[in-house]
């Protein structure tokens, strides 16, 4: 049985970017969000940096996931972490998208899978004639 295996990788490396990006909101948090957040009547963007970190790593983590299920091949899971990666990939550009690029190869790994038919074992020709 064949895998989807274009529709894996662009949903993996989706989630990777996505997963990076909210990385990189983490780090300036620490660095520039606990500067921000001391400013008098600037506390709100310093919070915002944080909740836009923590929401991409979870939408990284869940399209990976997505991903992984794709990649076993099962008519039923490739479609459902197909349906997945559309989701979170579409809600990812809210939030940066994983510099836009996440965003643009979660929603079409989503979409390679969604399209993805399992290869059918093929007949032999060479079938016995049934005896009356």
């Amino acid at each position: 049985m064949t895998k989807p295996n274009t529709a894996f990788a662009f949903l993996l490396i989706g989630g990777i970017l996505i997963l990076i990006q909210g990385t990189i909101y983490g780090l300036m948090i620490i660095s520039a969000g606990m500067a921000i957040a001391t400013i008098h009547g600037a506390g709100f963007f310093g919070g915002l940096l944080a909740v836009l970190g923590v929401i991409l790593i979870i939408f990284g983590i869940i399209l990976i996931g997505a991903a992984l299920m794709v990649n076993t091949g099962e008519p039923n899971k490739v479609r459902s972490g197909s349906i997945i990666g559309i989701i979170f990939g579409a809600l990812s550009i809210f939030f940066g998208g994983g510099f836009y690029t996440g965003f643009i190869l979660s929603i079409v790994g989503g979409i390679l899978g969604l399209t993805w038919k399992p290869e059918q074992p093929s007949q032999s020709t060479s079938q016995q004639p049934t005896q009356a």
